[in-house]
């Protein structure tokens, strides 16, 4: 189809129909998961939105024409998650597609949530225990998919990647190191799941959505953020493009057998080599279960 970085979300769904198809997107309150969340409904896909609260993810339900379920799920406490897990599986259908698209970005105030770094804690491990959940219900879909929102930001990333003796920041914060090490845990969740995958009919690919102003960047602050507000200008999608990439991954045909993958621009694009590591994508998978253990179904 020849999709670019000016592509929305509705021009790579056109023609589509999703009447029958059951999707599950975190952070439905703004930015791009509501635009998401609103496309997919346009094409006829029953979305489960979640968001922080039952009344943020009603507000963001109510807003759009479709059929919709709110959810409420606090991705940075990991107990929210679990019932937010639970209550999608008690709902007993198949998951045609995940799409882990909340997050927080490059708080200047060091926060910690489970004793961990605040961000890797809401865009890694909180995703990472909902995906548990919600596993069985995508692989019972006819050929499920599951995008997980990355970052070019990953190219960030601390020294060696993910910084497994500094998971709380206690040994030093940056704001956007810890940003990059997490959207790089992201992007190995992806690769390591692809891997395990095979043969069970789903896909797992994580994504670049681009640079857009939304919420996420509500928390991020200082002179790198002024300097990236003024270069990336020329760079900038709006909410309607930038929600383009994770639309075309989760549903179009064009992107239906490719996993494994980073997704820029709506077409496979190169990471760090980090992101290519997978001895690195295994270490942090085993960490992440013992970090969560307590919440996994």
């Amino acid at each position: 189809m020849g999709f670019n970085r000016k592509s929305t979300a509705e021009q790579v769904t056109a023609g589509l129909d999703l009447t029958g198809k059951t999707i599950v997107i975190t952070g439905i309150n703004s930015g791009l998961g509501l635009e998401s969340m609103r496309v997919l409904c346009l094409r006829g896909a029953h979305v489960i939105g979640l968001a922080r609260t039952l009344g943020k993810a009603q507000q963001a339900c109510d807003s759009v024409a479709g059929k919709t379920t709110p959810v409420a799920c606090e991705l940075s406490e990991l107990a929210s998650v679990k019932a937010a897990g639970e209550s999608i599986r008690n709902m007993a259908m198949p998951i045609d597609v995940l799409i882990t698209n909340a997050g927080i970005m490059a708080p200047n105030q060091l926060n910690h949530a489970h004793g961990l770094e605040m961000q890797f804690v809401t865009n890694h491990i909180g995703h990472f225990v909902l995906i548990q959940y919600l596993l069985e219900q995508v692989k019972e879909a006819e050929a499920g998919r599951i995008v997980i929102l990355s970052s070019a930001a990953h190219t960030m990333a601390v020294k060696g990647g993910i910084d497994f003796d500094n998971l709380d920041a206690s040994r030093g914060y940056s704001p956007w190191r810890f940003y990059g090490q997490s959207k790089l845990a992201n992007l190995l969740t992806a690769r390591y799941m692809s891997d395990q995958l095979k043969g069970h009919g789903v896909t797992v690919n994580a994504v670049h959505p681009g640079i857009i102003q939304t919420n996420l960047a509500r928390d991020a602050g200082g002179l790198l953020m002024t300097l990236m507000g003024l270069f990336a200008k020329p760079l900038e999608k709006t909410v309607e493009q930038g929600a383009a990439t994770q639309c075309y991954v989760a549903v179009n045909p064009e992107a239906a057998n490719t996993s494994g993958e980073y997704f820029s621009d709506c077409a496979v694009a190169k990471t760090s080599p980090a992101g290519r590591n997978d001895r690195l994508a295994k270490k942090l998978w085993q960490k992440s279960e013992a970090l969560a253990a307590d919440y996994l179904p």
